[in-house]
């Protein structure tokens, strides 16, 4: 064990606790939009205050939840796509989860993310508020956005891809699905584009990581497959990017730690990102 350097620490301390907190995560409850790949969010009061009273005259509640991994904001493990019957690094998909979960690429298998994260805000470098439904975000777009506010993608940063999405449709779960519409998100290119900057993570606001066509719904995932199956890069997807986008932060410590949910898919997950 190392000795811990006590001015060091104190240092640490004093700039976390002047530094601003901005939550990317979005509440969960039963409105909360939903692929109709995945089970919504529900959740009961098992027991009631006074259902059971202590001699103290004390009572506690409890409730039960129901939620599927990719529900609300989360994160996609590595063996939640595969492309032609193989994950990441060539498993075979079928081998890998026998027995009822994945034994393998777990989501207990995310480390948790203390990095450096960078918003990129397509939509204002476009002069747009909102992206258009079926809007593609292509790498061309991405690489001027980065430009246009001056900042880098490098290798392990987490890069947030902001449409704007949930700010006109979020509270409409219909029109925030966009199975009709389409969903703006980034193409194959932009996909190609992240994975060759050798980025940890990537996320986005929207439903998928994703350029969904009207009426295609998630029929085909080329992002997924390129930074998921081939890359091995995770993706997170239903971020709230509205307050960072607001106050114009594109660089910043970027935090999240997945549940270790041994053998699945996925995780909810409430992302961070800290600025001194």
């Amino acid at each position: 064990m190392s000795t811990i350097d006590t001015a060091k620490t104190a240092s640490l301390i004093a700039a976390a606790s002047a530094a601003r907190i901005y939550d990317l995560g979005h509440g969960l409850e039963a409105s909360t939009p939903v692929s109709p790949n995945h089970p919504p969010f529900r959740m009961a009061l098992m027991r009631r205050h006074g259902d059971r009273m202590r001699e103290d005259g004390g009572s506690g509640a409890n409730e039960m939840l129901s939620l599927g991994c990719h529900t609300g904001t989360h994160i996609d493990a590595l063996c939640h796509v595969s492309h032609e019957g193989h994950l990441y690094g060539g498993v075979d998909a079928a081998e890998a989860s026998h027995g009822g979960r994945f034994n393998v690429y777990g989501a207990e298998t995310i480390a948790p993310f203390v990095c450096r994260g960078v918003l990129l805000d397509v939509p204002r470098a476009l002069g747009m508020e909102t992206l258009e439904a079926a809007h593609a975000t292509t790498a061309e777009e991405l690489e001027a956005t980065a430009r246009a506010q001056g900042v880098e993608v490098r290798a392990g940063d987490a890069v947030l891809i902001r449409s704007g999405w949930p700010a006109r449709h979020w509270n409409d779960a219909e029109a925030f699905i966009g199975w009709k519409s389409g969903v703006p998100g980034p193409d194959a290119s932009a996909g190609r584009w992240l994975a060759e900057r050798e980025i940890r993570v990537a996320g986005a606001d929207t439903i998928a990581f994703e350029w969904l066509a009207p009426g295609a719904g998630h029929s085909r995932l080329p992002a997924h497959i390129t930074l998921i199956v081939e890359h091995g890069i995770h993706i997170l997807e239903v971020l709230d990017l509205e307050q960072l986008a607001r106050d114009r932060v594109y660089e910043f410590l970027f935090v999240c730690s997945p549940l270790k949910l041994v053998g699945a898919t996925g995780s909810p997950v409430r992302p961070l990102a800290v600025v001194a």
